[in-house]
């Protein structure tokens, strides 16, 4: 099918099969954008009365307008075969971030919400879905939801073959769909045999926020018979014993939404929605979404950018810690540094209800910042000050900046949060400014400016011996050396000493615990490594290292499937990082699910091709895209992206050994082993990561990499 053109439909690479039919990535050639394509069952339309049925569903879905649902555009036949035209949705779903555990307590509230609007909306239309589950739902990287299939849950019903035995579907996955639904998340009307229904769909919500709540299913069983049997007959496990703290009106709400009588249940999605608005628990209230961006450097040179820069992010980092405020990484809001645009364009662009903007000069030991936080759909200021103080008074100020914004939008901090902002990192304003010059050339990742960065971290450390950061920063520093650049024992063994005395100097840091689970993951201590990873995602569920080093530990370890769900969660905390979209994309290819590969290849495009624009130099970002090129079966560009990121840094260990990987895929052999032997020569020497990445098959049998990979060391660094 690929190539081919369908109506005006041309199709351009297959996302993924199903019991309802195959789904493609297409573009419309008429209005130029590309959808999304499904073929459904040459059955669903075998009767003139089936195609006005389907016609009718199809009609029917289509009218729904909501940003909560997946739009259908059209529906049309081709060669007898019927098909649905409808939005293409990026991201990952929720069955992908659930698979890791729980939903992540900050975005619950915002889920849980969106899927009711979006329900709420199709059920007032009459329009009821019959098959809510994880898998339909979808979340962009804003976690921005979208509910996927409308209207074929009950196409599934109607095709479904009549004559099938109970024995048959006993023999099925537990997951299997039956009568239009999937079995762990129907209620006991559909299993009876009901058609789809609002109550129905109430009841699959239910399920939903309890899985999302616990990481669990409420009803289980070791075969699809024992899961009918709990639906229809056994009470789930109470939330209040998995969830001690759960509030009792959030308890109520799902208690009565998995009622087993459909009397017993919410009436509508209406009401779900009032109870969702009427909690006290501040948890179920949407967050406050706010966008920092970087502060105006007055003094103007070059040379105070990275005070300011690292002002800015210290300043991210402090609201960060107040749960009902959802925060932008840096990497999401460095598009508009240096540019001045009016808060309401910028929050249009980003999503952000709030934007804190501000200015900074620093002139010997005095400092002055002034801040002010506007509303972004008014554009009206909501707070403002200005700080004229000394230098050493830069930790007090961001403390303050946080504190009156959190007073400013009426939120109370918690004692913890009130604690963890006014927590004073150093006592030394040199020694501060050592590990922002440090910082400052870290985000390079690449082997000068991880160097560089390792000796400010080190003169820091000097100066404070007590600065927990500073070490985090070494332990980093030295590991991304060791797996990148330079695989010797110093290095490791650097790593794991100066992270291990982070945590000495302050185990309540999440950062902490998350370098050190990188450096000892590095070390083979995957069962140390994995309780510091845990350890630092429960002291801060926010913390994008942590799910990342998490990620890239198991990846190296070949789980692969659980390194996915890490690095989707990851990619969701930052939905301006495009690493985490390509390795994801690494682990299904891994997994050997090409569709789930393209599509999270073709996800990280739609990030790096945006940050390549801004960072044209980046010879890492453009390597990656190399990789991902290959993926979506674009092998020109792929090719195009490789050399060019070769001829940017041809002496760089990491971006040789991408480059190979690129080669390798696009089955140039010897330009790839030419490009991994001089990556090796440069020190790269992750061998865990080399056996398992995938991009290597095509050389994997080659004497010379079977050569190279017997030197051990891998190849001295020059």
């Amino acid at each position: 099918m690929i190539g081919q053109t369908i109506s005006h439909y041309r199709i351009l690479a297959k996302l993924g099969e199903g019991g309802m039919g195959v789904v493609y990535r297409a573009r419309d050639l008429t209005l130029g954008r590309e959808i999304a394509l499904k073929f459904l069952p040459a059955d669903a339309a075998a009767t003139p009365r089936a195609r006005r049925r389907l016609l009718k569903e199809a009609q029917a879905a289509s009218h729904l307008n909501h940003p909560n649902i997946a739009t259908i555009y059209e529906m049309d036949k081709s060669e007898g075969s019927p098909f649905i035209a409808m939005e293409l949705v990026t991201g990952a779903t929720l069955k992908q971030i659930l698979r890791y555990g729980a939903l992540e307590a900050r975005q619950f509230p915002d889920v849980a919400r969106q899927i009711a609007e979006g329900l709420g909306e199709a059920h007032r239309a009459g329009v009821f879905h019959g098959d809510i589950k994880p898998a339909n739902i979808m979340l962009d990287a804003r976690s921005h939801v979208k509910i996927l299939d409308f209207g074929l849950a009950t196409l599934a019903q109607r095709i479904h073959t009549a004559d099938e035995t109970e024995e048959t579907r006993s023999t099925t996955s537990s997951t299997q769909d039956i009568v239009g639904g999937t079995i762990p998340y129907m209620s006991p009307e559909q299993l009876c045999g009901a058609p789809a229904g609002a109550q129905g769909d109430i009841f699959s919500y239910g399920v939903l926020l309890y899985e999302c709540l616990t990481g669990r299913l409420p009803f289980n069983g070791e075969t699809p018979i024992d899961v009918r049997h709990a639906i229809l007959r056994t009470p789930p496990t109470s939330l209040r014993s998995l969830l001690p703290e759960i509030s009792p009106e959030l308890e109520r709400l799902i208690d009565r939404c998995l009622a087993k009588p459909v009397e017993q249940r919410c009436a509508s999605m209406e009401e779900v929605l009032d109870a969702l608005r009427r909690f006290a628990d501040p948890a179920l209230q949407p967050r406050k979404c706010l966008a920092v961006l970087y502060f105006e450097n007055l003094n103007g040179t070059q040379e105070d950018e990275y005070f300011r820069d690292g002002m800015t992010e210290d300043v991210i980092t402090e609201l960060a810690k107040i749960k009902d405020f959802r925060l932008f990484p840096r990497s999401a809001v460095f598009a508009f540094r240096d540019k001045p645009l009016p808060v309401t364009q910028v929050g249009q662009h980003l999503g952000a209800a709030y934007v804190l903007e501000g200015s900074i000069r620093r002139s010997g030991s005095r400092l002055r910042i002034t801040a002010q936080l506007a509303e972004t759909r008014t554009g009206h200021s909501v707070w403002a000050e200005r700080y004229d103080r000394q230098l050493e008074d830069v930790f007090a100020i961001q403390d303050e900046i946080a504190q009156n914004i959190a007073r400013a939008l009426r939120v109370t901090l918690t004692e913890r949060e009130r604690h963890e902002i006014e927590k004073i990192p150093t006592s030394s304003i040199q020694a501060y400014d050592y590990y922002l010059r440090g910082r400052q050339f870290y985000c390079q990742m690449l082997r000068k400016g991880l160097e560089f960065a390792r000796q400010m971290f080190a003169r820091a450390i000097v100066i404070d011996p007590g600065y927990a950061r500073a070490y985090a920063g070494v332990g980093d520093c030295c590991s991304f050396l060791y797996m990148w650049c330079e695989a010797s024992e110093d290095n490791l063994r650097e790593a794991v000493s100066a992270s291990r005395r982070a945590v000495e100097l302050d185990p309540q840091s999440a950062e902490a615990r998350a370098s050190h689970g990188f450096a000892e993951s590095l070390s083979g201590n995957y069962e140390i490594a994995d309780k510091e990873f845990e350890t630092a995602i429960e002291l801060n569920s926010h913390l994008f290292e942590a799910y990342y080093f998490y990620g890239r530990s198991c990846f190296a370890q070949g789980q692969y499937e659980k390194a996915a769900a890490l690095f989707a969660r990851a990619g969701l905390i930052n939905p301006e990082d495009y690493a985490t979209r390509s390795l994801r994309g690494l682990c299904y290819t891994a997994l050997g699910r090409m569709e789930e590969a393209a599509e999270a290849c073709r996800d990280c495009l739609q990030v790096l091709e945006r940050y390549v624009e801004l960072h044209p130099d980046d010879a890492r970002a453009v390597s990656m895209g190399a990789r991902c090129f290959y993926g979506i079966g674009d092998h020109a560009r792929s090719l195009e992206w490789a050399e060019r990121a070769l001829s940017m840094a041809p002496e760089e260990p990491l971006i040789l050994y991408t480059v190979a990987c690129s080669y390798a895929c696009l089955k140039q052999a010897d330009k790839a082993l030419d490009c991994l032997e001089k990556a090796f020569r440069h020190g790269f020497g992750h061998r865990e990561w080399i056996h398992r990445d995938p991009g290597l098959s095509f050389v994997r049998e080659h004497p010379r990499f079977l050569a190279l990979m017997q030197a051990s060391p891998p190849i001295a660094p020059d």
